[in-house]
């Protein structure tokens, strides 16, 4: 296996790996600013070709901050051996999910973000945005990179299968169609409203955790996708009663 990089906005590097046997695709995001961040690490048996790939944009070692959208294996499984490569590194990451995670997973203590906290780059600003179970985790967050309006969204708009580095086709209808997949997404009441929240954020860009990077009607996007977990939602509902 190898790792793509690909520049898909000012500065912001996607890191691909395509994982045959498991049909998909995980993606970490780089921002490179003065002090870098990576948003996810990836699963801990791709550590070695993640840290080539970031190495091909900037030394592993000056890398200031690691985030994800939630704890899993392929969002941060490699963490720690990032923050061994990178000694001035932390965790940055909601304070949820430092309290009832990242402070007894990481190596190193973490930085808790409050919902709509902005860390500060130096050169760029990205803000963390609380998602509690969505699209699933307690400790759900996404992260808006303010100068480029990219929305790192996590396991937002899951897909299998291999794609380009950017996208602009219809991303809605193959999300969901991914539901079929052992229902990932957490539906619940709030769903779709905290979807339709981040609607209101000027977006350029959707980095997917699964997939490639959305560069279409962003916005149009967001809501299409709470209209389709709120169908989803009511269905499941009606099959209650």
């Amino acid at each position: 296996m190898k790792t793509r990089v690909d520049e898909i906005s000012d500065g912001i590097f996607r890191l691909s790996t395509f994982v045959p046997d498991a049909n998909i695709m995980f993606n970490q995001f780089v921002v490179h600013a003065e002090e870098p961040l990576i948003f996810h690490t990836g699963l801990r048996a791709l550590y070695p070709i993640v840290a080539e790939a970031v190495g091909r944009i900037m030394p592993l070692e000056q890398l200031r901050w690691v985030t994800f959208g939630h704890v899993e294996a392929d969002e941060c499984g490699s963490m720690n051996q990032i923050l061994a490569a990178a000694p001035n590194a932390a965790v940055a990451h909601g304070a949820v999910a430092c309290m009832v995670q990242v402070n007894d997973l990481a190596d190193r203590p973490p930085r808790p973000l409050a919902d709509g906290e902005v860390l500060d780059l130096g050169d760029r600003r990205v803000r963390s945005i609380d998602t509690p179970h969505m699209p699933h985790g307690w400790d759900a967050h996404v992260m808006y990179e303010e100068p480029t309006r990219t929305l790192f969204c996590g396991d937002l708009f899951t897909r299998f299968g291999e794609s380009d580095a950017t996208t602009t086709d219809n991303i809605v209808e193959v999300a969901l169609e991914s539901e079929q997949f052992g229902a990932p997404t957490a539906l619940t009441p709030s769903t779709a409203p905290m979807l339709r929240g981040l609607a209101t954020l000027d977006i350029d860009a959707l980095a997917l955790m699964d997939g490639p990077t959305f560069t279409g009607d962003c916005n149009k996007a967001m809501l299409g996708l709470a209209d389709g977990y709120e169908n989803l939602f009511e269905q499941a509902r009606r099959k209650e009663r």
